[in-house]
Formats: structure tokens, sequence, C-alpha cells
């Protein structure tokens, strides 16, 4: 009798610790997710990188993912290659490179790694390899809503923008933005000075001084080195429109709104399906539909009633066209 018992215990205790092992494995599976990312600039830029190291932290709050490692400030593409490869190396499930200039590096390292999923963008190109993502923001549609309240703001009819190099999601922003002025003012002067480069806040800064000295009265520009334009267009009291994350806090007399990348949607779609074992060879797109874009304002500037109904109309478009 004693014997029997004495088993029965032994039979229950090991029950019980296969049963704490698969709820441990279970929640671990859940949470035991590590991205890593790399960009161009710093992870609080108020702009590109900025906005993917925020979605990335969106997840690691909700315990979706385990860890968020970044590597930033790499322009340079080849220091960017180096640490893509090296989170690779150590095992992390989701190896984001964040800037365009990074699908070279990828479309050679990825075939090395096919138990590891990439994503690059902003780009429309998997190279074919199943273990790539790739996306993209759909940035003339904030350019537009925002060129269109610009237009009704501007008291010069002249509004300047500062673009970095003319490509991607920078490209199409500044498109956007043109085409929404021009929409709501036809007659209004769109001033455009690409500055070669989207680090370069001295050039940026000097791009806004001579967009302003020729009569621009509201300014926009997209990527990190914006900082410079906002700068000056503080200085001189000119109305400011972001773009990338929320550059509310650059300065709070002259912002009037900024179009926010929420990536965090598409990221945790993305970590989902690499769970479920789909590791790549999907494009993904940012909209106002899919709520990827959003406006957001600046509660300190006294936007007129009028001219947010037309930003708020403007966004609606979009989202009923899907």
């Amino acid at each position: 009798m004693k014997r029997r018992s004495i088993t029965l215990v032994v039979l229950i205790a090991v029950l019980a610790l296969i049963a704490a092992a698969c709820s441990s494995d279970d929640g671990g599976d859940a949470g035991d997710f590590k991205i890593a990312i790399i960009a161009p600039s710093a992870s609080n830029d108020l702009a590109f990188t900025q906005s993917m190291v925020d979605a990335a932290n969106v997840l690691l709050e909700s315990g979706d993912v385990s860890e968020v490692a970044v590597t930033d400030n790499t322009f340079v593409v080849d220091d960017a290659a180096v640490a893509i490869r090296d989170y690779a190396s150590q095992g992390f499930d989701l190896v984001i490179a964040h800037g365009s200039q990074y699908g070279g590096s990828l479309q050679e390292i990825a075939p090395d790694f096919p138990e590891t999923s990439f994503a690059w963008g902003t780009a429309a190109d998997t190279f074919g390899l199943p273990n790539v993502y790739s996306y993209e923001a759909a940035s003339d549609q904030g350019g537009r809503v925002m060129g269109i309240m610009a237009a009704a703001l501007s008291q010069s009819d002249t509004i300047g923008i500062v673009g970095p190099i003319e490509v991607g999601d920078a490209k199409l922003y500044v498109d956007g933005f043109k085409a929404g002025v021009l929409v709501n003012k036809p007659s209004a002067e769109v001033l455009i000075n690409y500055i070669d480069s989207f680090s370069d806040v001295a050039l940026a800064s000097e791009a806004a001084q001579s967009l302003i000295g020729a009569g621009s009265d509201v300014l926009s520009g997209t990527a990190q080195m914006v900082v410079g334009a906002v700068g000056v267009a503080k200085t001189e009291g000119v109305l400011w429109f972001g773009t990338q994350a929320n550059q509310t806090t650059l300065a709070p007399e002259i912002v009037v709104a900024s179009q926010v990348y929420h990536w965090e949607h598409m990221l945790q779609e993305m970590v989902d399906k690499i769970k479920d074992g789909t590791l790549g060879g999907e494009l993904y797109k940012i909209t106002f539909a899919n709520d990827g874009l959003v406006i957001e304002y600046n509660d300190g500037y006294d936007l007129p009633a009028d001219v947010k109904k037309l930003g708020d109309d403007a966004v609606q478009v979009f989202k009923d066209e899907g």
C-alpha cells in the first residue's frame, strides 16, 4: 500500500512537471521572437528610422516579441551589411534592413540564412527570395492631404519643399504634396529643392533659407535631415508640415501636422506569418485605408476648422478608395 502511494505521488509529480514544461514552451513560442533593425539615421530622428523603431517597440511592449535590437546611424552600406549578417548569425528571427540602399546587401546575405526572415524598405522587391519581405509607404497620400491644407494656409501662394534624394517614399511624398497644393490652389507656385542627401542637416537649412527667400510661407520636407529645415522655419515663423514621424516637438509653434508611418500593423502581421512558417516572399504597403498612415495634428497650433476639414475629407477619400 505504501509502495503504491509513493508511486502515485511520483506519477503526479512527473505529470505536473510535464504540464508546466508544456505551458512554459507555449508561452515561449508566443513571445520568444527577436527583431533586429539596421537603419541609416538615429533611432530618435523624428523621421524615417524612428518610425520603424517605434513600431517594433509597440510589439515589444505588447509581449509579441521578446527583444528589439537596433543598429542605427549605418548610412554606410558596408557597415550595414556587417550588422545584417551579424544579427542573422546571432539567431534573430526577423532582421529589418530599414533603408532602400541596403537592398543589394540583403540580396547577397539572405540566401546564406534560409531559416532567418529578412525585411527591407521602402521597396517593392523581394528578389524572388522566400525569406525576404519588402515594404513601402504610400507617402504620396499623406503628401497630397497636407499639400491641400498647406495651400489653404498660405498667404503668399508660394510653398516650398525640401527633398533629400529623388527616390522611394521621399519622391512619392514630394510629388503628392505638390499635387495637393495645386489641387486646392492651381495658381500657387510650388518650389522644390532636392539636396541629394538624406542626412545633411546643414544643406537642409540652406535649402529652407533659399525657399523662404523666394517667398515661401509654408514648408515641408522628408527624411532625417529636415531638422535643419524645421529650425529655419521656426526662426522665420514659417509653417511646417512633417512626415514619417510626428515632428511637433521640433517646433510646436509652427508645425501644423505630420503624416506618421505606423508600421506596427504591418509588422504584427509579418511576425505572425513568420511564426506560422511563412518566412518571406510578400510585399506590404502602408496606406490610410489600412491605418498604416495617420495624420497627427499639433494640438498646440490653432488650425482653422475649415482647413482641418479639408484634410480630414481628403483622408476619407483615400480610406474609401481602399
